[in-house]
């Protein structure tokens, strides 16, 4: 579909690619990774023909459309949400008159049996064709269901653009990107501003969609859950394989390790024949070996081991001055801005060395709530910060507050007091800003070097309390476990507001949903609360159907009383031991639900099997199979009024009860 030859591009005679080749296929789910600066953002632009390229060739066939959707975007304009996204279907407009053009044509025509008449027919079945491949039937349908997908509100719809964040923008573009239905979808950093369930929405989008992807990401599980192929550029060159990015560290690894083998295998066998050539060379009788050596010596195709790109930064968080066992307390805690209500009611309890994430959908209170525990939002209510607590906070636009009239090594400078002056430098070295690169200005950094100076003046101060929003954003993923393992080995306590389920496994241990203004515990890791998450969706969705079933006047709640604050219970404070052991009741009932829906599938299957027989062989059954027929069935009964009481008792256990 796309072909790239021996393509070099070049920044101020420096490579920074020397003459890469692939092909993109359709259909194709490309992962491109590497580190900040490696060039991925260069490499899409090249593709879609917004910057040039020094030799080789790009090649798309004609007809085949491309839809980019960078990385950084400025968008200007008073049309509304609804409006802006209508904007996609240019095509379909035009198609849509063209076929009536058409129509019009044919009507007007009785030389049913001339060429021109079949032209006709097959123009219009052309347009015809397209028209239902980019459902033309249904754009209303396809633009409420992709922008409730990415997370905007029915009521944001007639919402001028212009009163959005740069984040819900870009959810905006990328909207109108996918309505185009590109033939070649080219997305730079698409998941940056979105949440877990657009997340999750979004690649379950992307793995039906009919066309081909490639999409540079640091989220290590959306690019597992998406792609089935991995591009890495390092150092000037692409390493190609076909399996997700998990599967590509591997075998990337094993054969670093094989060709190392091999190389230092070579290296003996050459350096051994040198020693040989070089004893006998002036021997008579050793002439002709000799001579065979030396042939053989030139004949031999030397191994070269491919260069690998080892830099990373390098990091620990300074101890945490000790603190109070209680860091932070929430009291009927209530924050609005103006009319618009965003946390109400809110008792939090943070204790000493706990670990938290803040997750939900964008808008829901996540950096509101972060900004009113740091006093940058003043609020209702009681906001306590337990005694010597010192936080350390990581802003989602924490690079943009940079000042970029400043070099990165006056930005360390200004900050930086006493004793630690005297390290800038070897600061700078550890976060990747050697030689030259501390006289650059902010202003010409990447956003990924932008994100790892705005993390270097976080280690200034030492902090008994962090806390970061989004601060995976645009760090590669090499620097991004390295944050993780940092964040992992931190004494203090931290609250992370991301939407990266990779980076907050294993880092986490309890979970913080925020919806509806409300802030609702989740004991355990983010796996846990995704796979349960799931669950109570379905059992919303079920109870959804069920009261719409049953619901009569007389039980239905009236307008008001729907409005009305329902009461919520206080926030259980549970002490380390008693979170041990809730933990170790969640694990017990979800292992017996577990192993209850193991043995309804096995069940099941074993019926499909036994109505498979009766349907192709109805003489092979016998009474015995019958009896075995009617008893699976019954076990299969048992088995989901088990299931049922098993998924209440584990929903009764994850709330405490």
């Amino acid at each position: 579909m796309i072909s790239v030859s021996n393509l070099t591009v070049e920044f101020s005679g420096v490579p920074l690619f020397n003459n890469i080749s692939f092909l993109m296929n359709p259909r194709d789910r490309i992962g491109l990774t590497g580190k900040n600066g490696a060039g991925k953002s260069t490499l899409l632009k090249v593709m879609c023909g917004l910057q040039p390229y020094d030799s080789g060739q790009v090649s798309v066939p004609k007809g085949v459309a491309i839809g980019y959707l960078p990385q950084q975007l400025s968008v200007e304009d008073k049309r509304t949400v609804y409006a802006e996204a209508q904007s996609a279907f240019v095509e379909v407009k035009a198609l849509e008159k063209e076929i009536a053009a058409l129509n019009s044509q044919l009507a007007e025509r009785t030389d049913y049996e001339s060429d021109e008449y079949m032209a006709l027919i097959n123009r219009l079945t052309e347009k015809n064709d397209r028209f239902h491949l980019l459902n033309g039937h249904n754009i209303d349908g396809e633009i409420e269901s992709t922008l409730l997908g990415l997370g905007f509100e029915r009521t944001d719809f007639e919402r001028p653009t212009a009163e959005f964040s740069g984040g819900w923008r870009m959810r905006i573009e990328l909207a109108k990107v996918i309505l185009r239905h590109p033939d070649v979808l080219l997305l730079d950093e698409p998941t940056n501003h979105l949440d877990i369930e657009s997340v999750q929405w979004f690649e379950d989008m992307l793995k039906t969609y009919e066309g081909a992807v490639m999409v540079v990401s640091h989220d290590r599980a959306f690019l597992d859950n998406l792609t089935t192929r991995t591009i890495e550029i390092s150092l000037g060159k692409i390493y190609d394989f076909k399996v997700p990015y998990s599967q590509y560290v591997i075998q990337r690894q094993e054969q670093l390790e094989q060709q190392m083998a091999a190389y230092e295998n070579q290296q003996k066998m050459i350096e051994d024949t040198e020693k040989f050539i070089e004893r006998f060379r002036y021997k008579a009788t050793k002439a002709v070996q000799v001579q065979s050596r030396i042939k053989q010596l030139e004949k031999v195709e030397r191994i070269e081991v491919d260069e690998f790109d080892t830099s990373s930064i390098h990091f620990r968080f300074p101890p945490a001055p000790h603190s109070g066992q209680i860091v932070v307390e929430t009291k009927a805690m209530t924050k609005s801005f103006g009319e618009k209500l965003v946390l109400n009611d809110i008792d939090f309890t943070l204790e000493r060395g706990q670990k938290v994430a803040f997750v939900g959908r964008n808008g829901e209170g996540k950096t509101t709530m972060a900004k009113v525990i740091l006093g940058i939002h003043p609020c209702e209510g009681t906001v306590k910060i337990g005694h010597g607590v010192k936080i350390g906070y990581y802003a989602q636009n924490q690079s943009e507050m940079l000042d970029f009239n400043k070099t990165v090594f006056q930005t360390i400078d200004d900050v930086a007091k006493g004793e630690i002056r005297t390290k800038i430098r070897d600061i700078l070295a550890a976060f990747l800003f050697r030689g030259e690169d501390i006289d650059k200005k902010v202003s010409v950094l990447s956003g990924g070097e932008k994100a790892r100076l705005s993390m270097a003046k976080l280690l200034l101060e030492p902090a008994n309390l962090l806390v970061l929003d989004e601060p995976t954003n645009h760090l590669d993923m090499r620097s991004k476990d390295i944050l993780k393992q940092a964040l992992m080995a931190y004494d203090g306590t931290l609250i992370v507001v991301s939407h990266d389920r990779d980076f907050l496994d294993g880092m986490v241990n309890i979970v913080y949903e925020f919806r509806n203004h409300k802030m609702k515990q989740h004991l355990g890791g983010i796996s846990d609360f995704l796979y349960h998450k799931k669950l109570e969706n379905m059992r919303q969705f079920e109870m959804g159907q069920k009261n719409e079933k049953t619901a009569t006047p007389q039980n239905q709640k009236s307008d008001e009383q729907k409005a009305k604050p329902q009461p919520v219970a206080p926030q259980s404070k549970l002490s380390y031991e008693e979170q041990k052991e809730q933990e170790k009741r969640i694990r017990k009932a979800k292992k017996a639900v577990e192993d209850c829906e193991a043995l309804i599938v096995e069940l099941e299957s074993a019926i499909a099997d036994m109505d498979n027989q009766l349907a192709n062989r109805p003489e092979s059954a016998t009474s015995d199979f019958f009896e075995k027929y009617e008893a699976t069935k019954k076990q299969l009964a048992d088995e989901l009024n088990n299931w049922e009481k098993l998924t209440v008792e584990l929903e009764r256990v994850e709330t405490g009860g």
